[in-house]
């Protein structure tokens, strides 16, 4: 049967996350690098929670009556970002990652949004030479970083929860390194629970949405980066991701012992400002 698109629904989840589950297994046994997902249950979870998220677009791609793959967009600030997208293994290489790709794509431009953006694993070829031929232009090389807690402070450089009244500060540290706030993306992680804001000099000078796989940061400095990764008391997910040109934090977070788990490249379409400050990106972007 001809391959049908529609949008995600909640019912879909558990059906998604096995695709999850399994797209990004075969793909990370294949090249042998760590797996993105480590079960089914887990791929539904995070499925779910995109699908019931307001600031978020599904849609799933079915043949005869079976889902077959996934995508979704962010949409919760101006620049959109893509991902997780994910084909079943039995139908991979049949133009529906291409389908899929072009409905978010598609959506994004209905609603003149002025970029996209998203994360590739740097090790898959296929889906590198796939966004570029959408028009994706490769903008930065970046490293997922994993470890045990690094436990230290820097004199000066305070870590606290986040709160709903950092807001405005944290929206304007963000427009000065990007050139946009995410501030929908900071207040889920306020009320997750996950985010976090460093004070220098009695202002705030850096914050993260959370440390780990889906969670951003911004900082005036690398004190900033480095003040917010020591803190932590986990990264959650596969990792956090740092830009790999960033050597000094680079360096520091290698010498306390964080690992490299495998590199990502940063793809935009439309608007793009070349970053002015510290930052760190989730793996949408």
């Amino acid at each position: 049967m001809d391959l049908v698109l529609r949008e995600a629904a909640p019912a879909d989840a558990p059906e998604c996350g096995r695709v999850l589950f399994e797209a990004f297994r075969s793909l990370a046994d294949y090249h042998n690098f760590p797996r993105d997902f480590p079960s089914a249950e887990v791929g539904g979870g995070v499925a779910g929670m995109l699908i019931g998220h307001p600031g978020f677009y599904g849609v799933v791609a079915q043949r005869d009556g079976k889902i077959i793959g996934s995508n979704f967009l962010d949409e919760r600030a101006v620049i959109r970002g893509i991902g997780p997208i994910s084909v079943d293994p039995d139908t991979q290489n049949s133009g529906v990652g291409k389908r899929l790709m072009q409905d978010v794509l598609d959506r994004a431009g209905s609603q003149n949004a002025p970029g996209v953006r998203l994360l590739q694993a740097a090790y898959h070829n296929r889906s590198l030479c796939l966004y570029t031929n959408l028009g994706f232009r490769t903008r930065d090389l970046i490293s997922v970083l994993q470890g045990p807690p690094i436990g230290v402070s820097f004199p000066g450089y305070t870590v606290r929860p986040a709160q709903l009244e950092d807001l405005a500060a944290c929206e304007s540290l963000c427009r000065e390194v990007h050139g946009f706030d995410r501030s929908a993306e900071l207040r889920d992680g306020i009320e997750q629970k996950t985010a976090v804001i460093v004070e220098h000099l009695g202002a705030i000078s850096g914050y993260a949405t959370m440390l780990g796989f889906f969670g951003h940061s911004v900082g005036r400095s690398n004190r900033d980066l480095m003040a917010l990764i020591a803190n932590a008391p986990e990264f959650v997910g596969p990792g956090f991701l740092l830009p790999t040109g960033n050597h000094e934090v680079f360096a520091w977070c290698l010498a306390k012992g964080l690992r490299l788990v495998m590199q990502m490249t940063l793809m935009t379409i439309g608007l793009y400002n070349e970053p002015v400050g510290v930052w760190m990106p989730s793996v949408l972007y």
